[in-house]
């Protein structure tokens, strides 16, 4: 997969002064990176924006990393015609990831010092993206945020009182989860930002949904970090991509985020093993009250909190880890560990009591912390890491990038293609 050309510097354009007024200290070339879904009605006036916008003495290439299904890769070959910069389309025939999983794919083969991700609605202003350069190079931070939160800033753009508290519900949440990694970021929801290339650790990212930002911040942990205000503005066409489906996978991805570290993954691990008593006692109730025996209802019963536990973990703990294993594997293994728990915990209570003299109750409490780590520790390693031969997650890996292919567009300004050594909220 070729890279995208960087067009020479262009002189003449720009006064002296003019050259100045930009306040830009004098960067490497900008790697403009835009997921796309069906935007074919914004694309054109973007890329004006873009060309009117960006100034000659900031080299400039743009690319669309696209899952459209509306003929967006036509739209943006046709509107390329009249930019003076690189444009190039990666349209991608899964869009494994969403919205982050695109702005990856770009990630993995930019090459440019500078990296400006942005929405391709116009929402966000192509105007700023010289700002964000420039306050990176004063400020020498590795990320630099649009913010929606700092004055000078405003979120006009999100239409109705729903979004808007949405948005700032979003925003404490993961402000509250993630204090240390987004301290001085006011706005972890903005998709649009500036980020130095050798900040970013394509292979580490795990994106799920259109928070790109939040996860770039939390496991890239850029070392210093700036903001710019702007004012997100209304969509120029088209219709918006939050949905509830959109909103059900943010909060996936913030519990994935949150658990990353083991102790915090075995913490979330026996909170869902709380839960499961909930379907495991109501189970119970049902099955004697209809006349069973109660040692063999609560056989039968466990095995609903098994099932309710087994959901939770694969939907919150371990969905990047799944691929490993065919589910009718995993859910066998998880199964055995369960149930294995109940065969285990009165004889180590009767050894606990018997041989070592514990009263009961203390007992009972060491045998059930045991069993747990136990359970905890197979379920990692017996049921979610892979065996001999295991395939590796989806996006686990640094190899070569997504399906779909990559076309440069032709645009004025574009010399012989070279290769570079690398590989949103609305």
């Amino acid at each position: 997969m070729s890279a995208l050309p960087v067009p020479p510097r262009r002189t003449g354009e720009l006064t002296d002064a003019e050259i100045e007024s930009t306040a830009v200290a004098e960067p490497g070339a900008v790697t403009v990176i835009i997921p796309t879904f069906n935007e074919a009605a914004n694309v054109r006036e973007l890329l004006r924006q873009l060309t009117e916008s960006v100034p000659a003495r900031l080299p400039c290439e743009v690319l669309f990393v696209d899952d459209s299904t509306d003929g967006t890769p036509e739209a943006v070959a046709e509107a390329a015609q009249d930019c003076p910069f690189p444009v190039a389309v990666l349209h991608r025939d899964e869009p494994v990831g969403g919205l982050g999983g695109a702005v990856v794919e770009g990630l993995r083969t930019a090459g440019s010092e500078w990296i400006v991700v942005m929405d391709a609605d116009l929402q966000h202003p192509p105007s700023l993206i010289p700002e964000l350069v420039a306050a990176g190079e004063r400020t020498t931070a590795d990320l630099v945020v649009a913010s929606r939160y700092v004055p000078g800033g405003s979120r006009a753009g999100l239409a109705g009182g729903y979004r808007v508290a949405v948005s700032r519900a979003a925003t404490w949440l993961t402000k509250g989860l993630f204090p240390r990694r987004l301290r001085g970021i006011s706005d972890p929801m903005s998709g649009f930002f500036a980020i130095r290339r050798s900040a970013v650790t394509a292979d580490a990212l795990r994106p799920l949904g259109y928070k790109i930002l939040l996860e770039l911040a939390v496991r890239c942990r850029p070392r210093e970090i700036a903001e710019v205000p702007f004012v997100f503005r209304d969509r120029y066409a088209g219709e918006s991509k939050s949905t509830a489906r959109e909103g059900a996978r943010f909060l996936r991805h913030l519990v994935e985020l949150r658990t990353a570290s083991p102790l915090a993954r075995m913490a979330a691990f026996g909170l869902i093993g709380l839960t499961g008593f909930a379907p495991n006692l109501l189970a119970l109730w049902g099955l004697t009250g209809a006349g069973m025996h109660y040692l063999p209802a609560e056989i039968v019963a466990n095995q609903f909190g098994v099932a309710w536990n087994f959901v939770l973990i694969e939907l919150l703990l371990f969905r990047s880890r799944r691929a490993h294993r065919h589910w009718a594997d995993r859910v066998g293994r998880f199964a055995l560990l369960a149930n294995a728990d109940l065969l285990l915990r009165i004889p180590l209570i009767a050894l606990l009591v018997g041989r070592f003299g514990m009263e009961p109750v203390p007992a009972t409490a060491a045998a059930m912390l045991a069993t747990f780590l136990l359970r905890f520790v197979g379920t990692e390693t017996l049921v979610y890491l892979p065996g001999r031969g295991g395939r590796p997650a989806a996006g686990a890996s640094g190899g070569a990038p997504g399906r779909g292919g990559r076309r440069s567009v032709p645009s004025p300004g574009a010399g012989p293609e070279r290769a570079h050594p690398g590989g949103s909220a609305r």
